[in-house]
């Protein structure tokens, strides 16, 4: 599904325009980024859960040459959903 299909569908389940839809996922994934900077967890009931975590620093291989390559550590977002979701 792509982010205009999402729309369409949020604005036809809701009964609003997608203009409004379109706010709604924007406003919705700028608040998702922005507690997830702060490092916060975001629980969303039946949904699922934003978290950050932090992956540790490592020695990696570069396939093309052999050599090793430090990778640093890197914070990102997981997503973990719900036992409702998981059941689909």
């Amino acid at each position: 599904m792509t982010k205009a299909e999402l729309i369409t569908e949020i604005a036809r389940k809701a009964g609003s325009t997608k203009k409004d839809a379109e706010k709604f996922l924007e406003a919705f994934i700028g608040v998702v980024s922005a507690t997830a900077k702060k490092g916060d967890v975001i629980r969303l009931p039946r949904f699922g859960v934003f978290k950050v975590v932090t992956r540790k620093e490592r020695i990696a291989r570069n396939p093309r040459t052999g050599e090793k390559v430090k990778v640093p550590k890197t914070r990102l977002l997981r997503f973990t959903p719900s036992l409702e979701l998981r059941s689909l």
